[in-house]
């Protein structure tokens, strides 16, 4: 981790126009609009919060990781960094992180790669895909947009911790997250934030122990 990355936010929590909990291993669905500032907080330590951003006004235009990762030559995110978009926007920018890497390469956990990676008995417990397609289904936002299963794209996931290792490889080791630890960014246009707060129990990107998470939102 560089930790020249690290910076801190001006935001007074008490100013937030949205100020919610995403429980342990659960969804979480919100619009942020152009010029607000949007807040991940890890209240706990080593939570990993899987993420994809939509444009709001058209849901083909998502956050894409090859985009973003080629634009700037860099597989982590922190301070500076920003999130591109599939027709090559940039859709927010990280303004904060008090935490400083962030990953763009683990994607989200599912049933089948839970069953690939650990047992075949892992295969009915609950992940990241379970929760991006219930509120696909479910909330509001996301019915109105239209988003289905075919929408969802490669994901961030905010304060994971996932190596490369010398032979290309990718590790899921343990979180460089604390308690209280959070990554700010400005929206450049007006986006649907989708969020995955990870349950996964099978690998130390949570510690094996989901806990929640908090979000804001400034104008």
């Amino acid at each position: 981790m560089n930790t020249s990355y690290l910076h801190t936010s001006p935001f007074n929590p008490e100013h937030a126009v949205i100020d919610e909990v995403c429980a342990a291993g659960e969804p979480w669905v919100k619009q942020v609009k152009q010029g607000q500032t949007f807040r991940i907080v890890d209240l706990e330590g080593n939570q990993a919060v899987d993420t994809l951003f939509y444009n709001a006004h058209n849901p083909e235009e998502r956050y894409s990781a090859a985009d973003t990762i080629n634009r700037q030559n860099k597989l982590y995110l922190s301070t500076g960094s920003r999130l591109y978009s599939n027709l090559g926007n940039i859709m927010l920018s990280i303004t904060a992180d008090t935490c400083g890497q962030h990953d763009t390469l683990g994607g989200a956990c599912s049933a089948e790669s839970n069953t690939v990676r650990y047992a075949p008995e892992k295969f009915p417990m609950h992940s990241c895909r379970d929760n991006f397609l219930h509120a696909l289904a479910h909330d509001p936002l996301c019915r109105e947009l239209g988003i289905s299963k075919r929408d969802l794209p490669s994901n961030i996931n905010f304060f994971m911790n996932v190596p490369v290792t010398e032979a290309g490889g990718l590790e899921f080791a343990d979180g460089v997250s604390a308690p209280g630890k959070y990554v700010e960014m400005h929206a450049e246009m007006d986006v649907i934030v989708l969020i995955s707060n990870c349950p996964q129990l099978n690998n130390p990107c949570n510690a094996y122990n989901p806990t929640p998470i908090r979000l804001l939102i400034w104008d």
